[in-house]
């Protein structure tokens, strides 16, 4: 367990350099330069008072730092909750592998473990780590020891109890950013704001165009935080929909497939 919280800390960290990486060059390469041609278009119209009509632009609305920070939140979330998503998936698989076999009508007594138990200790290291293999171990384990049923089936509950609760508690980080993206946006609110009037004189004279560039920060940046929010929070809630199933589901795998068949002495 130790070993996979490294590997998985490891893979966050170079996930959020490798989401660094390639916003930032789709802004620079692609983005702030479509952005700053329409704006610049904008205002050398309006330096020479010829009529325009002001378009809503992807690329100007996209443009500003804040909005460039929430899209690398946003995709370091899916990498965090991609890897999440192939590990529940990777659980899942486990319910359509034979690991007791056990025929209807037979029972399992507690000097009988043993043998029930190898077939889980032959599968590779990687996969006795998942869940179920785990919670079977460690049923039989009980009931090997205690010659009794309840203490088996309150150990396959604890065990996915406590699998529920790891499982909520790194989903931590997904939550922080969810939270952290509409915080940006409404940063580059008062950014926006704070630059307009800064330049409230300038439109007092006439001059509107970097009051009107600064608020459209202040509300770019917010509509962009919210939808990408959105967007985190449902994939967010479908993983945890995901997990949740996973240990509900290895609960009754384990009731249907082990201890039905235990029989004490």
């Amino acid at each position: 367990m130790k070993r996979n919280a490294g590997s998985e800390f490891i893979y966050q960290l170079f996930a959020l350099l490798i989401s660094i990486i390639i916003v930032h060059s789709v802004y620079v390469a692609w983005v702030r330069p479509n952005a700053d041609a329409i704006l610049q278009e904008q205002m050398d119209k309006q330096a020479a008072g010829e009529p325009y009509v002001v378009q809503r632009s992807l690329f100007v609305v996209m443009r500003d730092y804040e909005q460039e920070a929430c899209f690398v939140l946003m995709l370091w979330a899916m990498c965090i909750m991609g890897y999440k998503a192939r590990q529940a998936i990777q659980e899942r698989k486990m319910l359509d592998m034979p690991l007791l076999r056990v025929r209807e009508g037979a029972s399992i007594l507690p000097d009988d473990t043993v043998e029930f138990s190898r077939p889980i200790e032959a599968l590779p290291a990687n996969q006795q780590a998942l869940l179920i293999p785990r919670t079977l171990t460690t049923a039989l384990q009980r009931f090997q020891t205690t010659h009794n049923v309840a203490d088996a089936s309150t150990a396959v509950k604890d065990a996915c109890e406590t699998e529920s609760d790891r499982l909520d508690s790194e989903l931590s980080m997904v939550r922080y950013i969810a939270w952290a993206i509409p915080s940006i946006g409404f940063i580059g609110t008062v950014r926006g704001i704070g630059e307009a009037l800064g330049q409230a004189h300038k439109a007092v004279e006439g001059d509107i165009a970097g009051v009107t560039i600064s608020l459209g920060v202040a509300f770019n940046s917010t509509f962009v935080a919210l939808v990408i929010s959105i967007v985190v929070m449902f994939f967010s809630h479908q993983l945890q929909l995901l997990q949740e199933r996973q240990v509900l589901d290895t609960q009754k795998y384990c009731n249907e497939k082990l201890l039905r068949f235990l029989r004490a002495i």
